[in-house]
């Protein structure tokens, strides 16, 4: 297809599952009704983010895949005819639990699935308590429109993994997110953070020539007792091969972006700016190890 176009979804999530997945739906009927090709939702869009604190009954928020939820999303593909990609907390087996990607083609079939790799673990981000590293490698998911490479949240800031994406032949690279503050930093602090994580991945649609979608949640989530608080900084954006921003959502607002790509400009790009013609592949050995000096 060499127009697509592409629809981004933010809302707050709670702790109830059901007005979570009402809002997916809301959201992705809104993307149908303007003819779009493929909707992203936020990263675990059917829960609160429970990650904030560390608790072992959250482990009874995870499902199977396929399962339930996936099984949701496959009927509304089919009725609404558009591809969607989202995260689940997935139970893969006793003791091993995931945060996967689904990707749902146009006909409802599981296109897909990706399991997050680099998996943080910082003051309300308590991820590493919950979440397996995914062992499923950098792998595009292929659908009807072409081939989503699909990373999650923490493998945003990593270019090695939006690379090699691209290099096992990506057509567009796609970012489900749950980002956010702390509460306890300065607003200056605040919007420099918001702006890396703008800019690293507008680097990966320009280091790649391919374009970039990227989703979050918005609101401010806290813990039961109201320790810990994360307000989710929104902004999710569309960008083209370029970097140029397309469509940027709000900060704190519910809404959805739409944004058509043209996606012949790849091949365009990549003949003026043939940065996989002269990578040094006999040169990059030294990126295989931890440190330099190991």
């Amino acid at each position: 297809m060499s127009k697509l176009k592409v629809a981004i979804s933010q809302h707050p999530c709670v702790d109830d599952q059901r007005v979570n997945l009402d809002a997916d739906i809301h959201h992705i009927k809104m993307a149908a009704e303007q003819h779009a090709d493929l909707i992203l939702l936020p990263e675990l869009s059917t829960s609160s983010y429970f990650c904030i604190s560390e608790s072992p009954a959250h482990f009874d928020r995870a499902e199977s895949i396929p399962g339930e939820s996936t099984e949701v999303f496959q009927q509304l593909a089919r009725k609404h005819q558009i591809i969607i990609a989202t995260t689940l907390f997935e139970k893969r087996a006793d003791s091993i639990y995931h945060n996967t990607a689904i990707v749902i083609d146009k006909d409802g079939s599981l296109a897909g699935i990706y399991r997050k790799m680099h998996i943080p673990d910082d003051p309300g981000f308590h991820e590493k308590y919950y979440f397996t590293p995914g062992d499923n490698e950098f792998r595009p998911v292929k659908t009807s429109i072409g081939n989503i490479g699909v990373l999650i949240c923490w493998d945003q800031w990593y270019p090695e993994a939006a690379r090699i994406m691209a290099l096992a032949g990506a057509d567009l690279l796609v970012f489900p997110s749950a980002i956010g503050w702390e509460q306890d930093e300065s607003g200056a602090e605040n919007h420099r953070q918001l702006e890396a994580w703008i800019t690293v991945q507008r680097g990966h649609a320009i280091a790649n020539s391919l374009p970039v979608l990227v989703s979050n949640r918005v609101g401010l989530e806290t813990t039961a007792d109201q320790k810990m608080k994360t307000r989710f900084w929104g902004s999710g954006f569309i960008t083209g091969q370029q970097g140029e921003l397309l469509a940027r959502a709000s900060i704190d607002n519910t809404e959805i972006i739409v944004a058509e790509i043209d996606m012949d400009r790849t091949e365009q790009i990549r003949r003026s700016w043939p940065f996989f013609r002269d990578r040094r592949i006999d040169a990059y050995q030294a990126i295989l190890k931890r440190h330099a000096d190991s």
